[in-house]
């Protein structure tokens, strides 16, 4: 398999990929394939590059959406029309913000990291290094997508993810010059995505390529084109996708049902909300649920605590093993859940701490998925 992008169908595959590791948040897929099919149609190959080819001495920084997830509801809208917000002016923002943070830091930026994996965050990324003409690195900072800057790897490795240069499409710009730690830098951030209502385009962990190597999930961009392409390719030759998607994760598939309930609501910059799901097939009879914050987080089977964050919990349309996020999962589709292993860097005590159960504010204690299933 290659690890490159140079056709249509394997931008599709690669969101696809993408948008599963995503967990049901990592921004709007459609929006990712349209950055990728744009780019590839005006630079040809998408290419990445590995970790380790990017010299200890050079600076890496992270282009990012942040803000919720959550469809704008029309007494959103009214709001957006009243403060003057009715025409974009940028619509690439990210590229922007890492000119915003060049400007503020007096450093050459040479290489991009995207900082999670999901059908928006991982494409963006990757079309905003092409278009500053600098190269994308194979890799992460979470392995998956998080709803919180403090639940990335280098504020785990103690890095300061300040200044952070924000951007959104309606042409306000702001720098967060420091924040006492990454959570209040989360908080400001989400203050400043919540005036532009919606998400923000931010460009952060500013650090050498030496750091980089330190912090990064590496491979995370192979990976995803892989696993989109499996799950096409299962469904292309008659096989189960589900099925694929789960063994090439050497993962498990958790339920199988239909959704029989989806209660959100919008809050500090947030989505959240719980899933319902009614089981079918060797599931009948069972009840699922899952709580989310953007991403999936927290599962119940039968009301009993089962798989959790840091572990991957991914819904896909059962037929096609098509992801869903959360944004557009909807109450009547039938659907399985897959669940997999997450990186082990957060399944360290610093990991686990921002990104376990109890961090949410439940009181289940974190069971590794391979021991809970």
């Amino acid at each position: 398999m290659g690890v490159s992008i140079k056709t249509i169908q394997d931008a599709e595959d690669f969101v696809r990929g993408a948008t599963f590791l995503g967990t049901g948040g990592g921004g709007d897929p459609k929006k990712g394939l349209k950055f990728l099919t744009e780019t590839l149609k005006e630079f040809g190959e998408i290419k990445w590059v590995d970790p380790t080819e990017i010299s200890d001495d050079l600076w890496v920084a992270t282009p990012y959406y942040m803000g919720s997830i959550a469809p704008l509801t029309e007494e959103t809208k009214q709001k957006m029309q009243k403060l003057g917000l009715a025409k974009k002016v940028i619509e690439r923002v990210l590229p922007e913000a890492v000119k915003e943070l060049e400007a503020f830091t007096g450093k050459k930026i040479e290489a991009v990291v995207p900082v999670e994996l999901g059908g928006l965050n991982t494409p963006a990324p990757i079309d905003t290094a092409l278009r500053l003409g600098i190269p994308v690195i194979d890799g992460d900072y979470a392995g998956r997508a998080i709803p919180e800057i403090c639940q990335t790897t280098p504020p785990m490795f103690g890095m300061d993810v300040t200044p952070i240069a924000s951007v959104d499409e309606w042409g306000n710009k702001a720098i967060i010059k420091s924040a006492v730690n990454a959570n209040l830098a989360e908080m400001i951030g989400k203050l400043i995505s919540i005036a532009g209502f919606g998400l923000v385009g931010q460009a952060a962990y500013l650090m050498t390529g030496k750091d980089m190597k330190r912090v990064i999930v590496p491979g995370t961009l192979t990976k995803s084109l892989e696993l989109g392409r499996t799950i096409r390719e299962a469904r292309e030759k008659g096989k189960d996708p589900v099925k694929a998607a789960a063994e090439y994760l050497d993962g498990w598939i958790l339920f199988k049902g239909k959704v029989t309930k989806k209660e959100w609501w919008d809050a500090e910059g947030y989505m959240w909300g719980i899933t319902h799901i009614e089981g079918i097939d060797e599931f009948k009879g069972h009840k699922f649920k899952i709580w989310f914050k953007n991403e999936n987080h927290v599962s119940w089977l039968d009301e009993e605590p089962y798989v959790t964050s840091p572990d991957i919990i991914e819904v896909v349309e059962l037929k096609t093993a098509e992801p869903i996020t959360n944004t557009d999962l909807k109450e009547g589709t039938t659907v399985a859940v897959i669940g997999a292993k997450c990186d082990e860097k957060l399944r360290t005590p610093e990991g686990l701490d921002v990104l376990g159960p109890k961090h949410f504010g439940f009181d289940i204690e974190y069971i590794p998925i391979e021991k809970r299933v």
